[in-house]
């Protein structure tokens, strides 16, 4: 049996009044923060990395168009040209209504109503006006230029053979066969190419890293394991949804806290989402370059892989879904580790109240104080869930960082001298 327990954090049952508290709480410090958890409503319900996109889409336009006005970084496109006096706060609000209108008419009512009662709090006048030019303008911009960005048509892939160690189709596969394909071509925001950083092979399957690694999760993540602790299944069941829609509400908490400016907000969310985007692009450009099988497949045919160490189990069914492509990295370690260094880089490494709560299992609410220990749960959960190897979560890790630091060493950077690695 293998044990790679981390250290268990506490958990507890919250009513939903003291959340929607202080869900408001947070997002009443200015209207980027505002908008933001606007974005994340708004796209709630979308498949992961379209919603990645999104989010980075309404962010750079929100920067775009605060930055036009205040000239505090350097800008994402530079084709924005605001007025002397213009509203950096009605930009922000046009800005990033009129991205999520753009892409989601269905909720035009809400982000509508959303929109005036952020603008009713912005006193009339020729500075409001031209705010909302300048914010409309960035929009429009950012819009245009993402189109025709590889994000769509959808393509599949569908494995060419059966041979030990190749992914295959699992059982929320659709006859089409693996999803997001086409994703590892989208344009990135920030990175230079998906393949960029794309990450080095996984084990070989006669490796003692891949024994260890198959057996741990054959241990652990199983339907009926008995190996699997309970925290560490609220772990598993707790993190099942978007990186976005769980670091966009981390960003906003700490932000709040430390009482940044709306232009550092602009571009801190501008970044984040970048990050996490590309991060989405270079872990398909990986996961479709090595097409490694998942545990699901793996435990199931341990008798073919040519490891003694390998036992199969024909039953194994994992804790959790196995999505539907291959499983090398683990893209939430991707995404979620490219947030995380973004956040360390402008937020620092130091402790910092945060407090999560998750849409699969309303009142269950986790503490943290450090950025990393969130992306430890996430590890845990990919694993404990029996949808990931370890060696999954590490290089999704790795590979994460390394696009997290690039888009911050690289982008909307500070104007006036020095460079990105000195705001902090």
């Amino acid at each position: 049996m293998v044990k790679t327990m981390r250290r268990t954090r506490l958990w507890k049952a919250c009513c939903a009044a003291a959340v929607a508290l202080f869900s408001s709480a947070i997002g009443s410090a200015d209207v980027v923060l505002d908008w933001n958890a606007i974005m994340v409503t708004t796209l709630t319900g979308q498949p992961p990395f379209p919603t990645a996109r999104f989010a980075a889409i309404t962010q750079v336009a929100v920067f775009e168009a605060v930055n036009a006005i205040t000239g505090d970084y350097r800008p994402y496109l530079g084709t924005i040209v605001a007025p002397p006096g213009a509203s950096a706060e009605a930009a922000a609000v046009a800005a990033a209504h009129t991205v999520l209108k753009n892409y989601f008419p269905g909720s035009a009512a809400s982000l509508d109503a959303a929109r005036a009662n952020s603008l009713a709090a912005i006193p009339d006048g020729p500075a409001k006006s031209a705010g909302i030019a300048v914010g409309e303008a960035a929009a429009a911009a950012t819009i245009a230029a993402r189109a025709n960005d590889g994000s769509g048509p959808p393509q599949f892939y569908l494995p060419p053979s059966s041979n030990p160690g190749e992914w295959q189709l699992t059982p929320t596969c659709p006859a089409a066969g693996g999803t997001f394909l086409h994703w590892r071509n989208v344009t990135p925001f920030g990175i230079q190419s998906g393949d960029q950083f794309r990450s080095d092979p996984p084990p070989a399957l006669t490796r003692a890293r891949y024994t260890r690694d198959y057996n741990e999760v054959k241990d652990v993540g199983g339907m009926n394991s008995t190996e699997r602790p309970p925290d560490r299944a609220v772990v598993a069941q707790f993190y099942a949804f978007a990186p976005p829609n769980l670091w966009n509400p981390i960003a906003r908490q700490v932000a709040a806290a430390q009482g940044t400016s709306l232009s550092e907000n602009a571009r801190a969310f501008a970044l984040l989402n970048m990050a996490m985007s590309d991060a989405a692009v270079a872990t398909f450009d990986t996961k479709y370059h090595y097409n490694f099988w998942r545990p699901e497949t793996a435990i199931r045919a341990g008798d073919t892989d040519g490891n003694p160490r390998t036992d199969p189990d024909p039953t194994f069914v994992p804790f959790g879904p196995t999505p539907c492509f291959p499983g090398y990295p683990s893209a939430h370690a991707t995404l979620s580790n490219a947030a995380r260094e973004v956040l360390e880089r402008i937020y620092g490494r130091r402790p910092h109240s945060i407090t999560v709560s998750s849409p699969v299992l309303p009142g269950v609410i986790l503490n943290y104080t450090r950025f990393r220990e969130i992306t430890e749960d996430i590890d845990d959960a990919r694993v404990y869930g029996g949808i990931h190897f370890r060696f999954d979560q590490e290089a999704g890790a790795d590979q994460g960082r390394r696009v997290g630091r690039y888009v911050y060493q690289h982008n909307l950077c500070p104007a006036r001298g020095g460079s990105c690695d000195e705001d902090q």
